[in-house]
């Protein structure tokens, strides 16, 4: 599982996300949704993401603020914020 994560840690700590154990995976399901591929298929998942990574600068703005989005909401929920 997450056999990229290391190469990922610019993009996900620019998304104001930190990694533990808690949310590993849930980071790496939804990194694997986002380039729509089967998940812990690293093999199919890394190539996609390293293109949006390292040589699409719009496609990674809009993977860390898919990140922000997805997981501010998780935390507001958390905090009983966002309810409605």
């Amino acid at each position: 599982m997450s056999c990229y994560f290391r190469y990922m840690k610019d993009v996900i700590e620019e998304a104001g996300l930190g990694v533990n154990t808690k949310n590993k995976k849930e980071i790496d399901q939804f990194l694997h949704d986002f380039v729509d591929t089967e998940y812990k298929n690293c093999w199919k998942a890394w190539p996609e993401l390293k293109i949006l990574v390292k040589e699409d600068k719009a496609g990674r703005k809009k993977l860390i603020a898919a990140l922000r989005k997805n997981f501010a909401k998780k935390a507001d929920r958390k905090r009983g914020k966002g309810t409605t």
